[in-house]
């Protein structure tokens, strides 16, 4: 029988927890233990099975996280889903996407 991505994140949340704390005390205030989880899904465990690991990996794995190395995955997240021309209308969008010189 193969263990759930649920099963496991149940058996390691007071590590979770853990983390979450240590991340409080350098003022990260807003990360949660799922932040914290999904972290660790898509960026740390990217390339293993993750119900095949050892619960004493999984757990290592989570608390070695630095705070600067979940930042920097947290904020190259946020540049690869932000609309960068939220800001700009349509007509807008289209002048600059079409601009012709004018010296042409």
């Amino acid at each position: 029988m193969k263990i759930t991505y649920e099963e496991i994140y149940s058996h390691v949340l007071p590590a979770l927890e853990s983390k979450k704390t240590e991340f409080e005390v350098y003022q990260y205030k807003t990360v949660s233990e799922k932040d914290i989880w999904n972290f660790c899904i898509t960026k740390k465990w990217r390339k293993k099975v993750v119900p095949e690991m050892a619960l004493y990996q999984i757990v290592n794995d989570i608390l070695s996280i630095s705070p600067a190395e979940f930042m920097t995955f947290e904020q190259i997240e946020k540049f690869k889903t932000s609309n960068w021309f939220s800001e700009v209308n349509q007509e807008e969008l289209q002048l600059l996407l079409n601009h012709k010189k004018h010296d042409e």
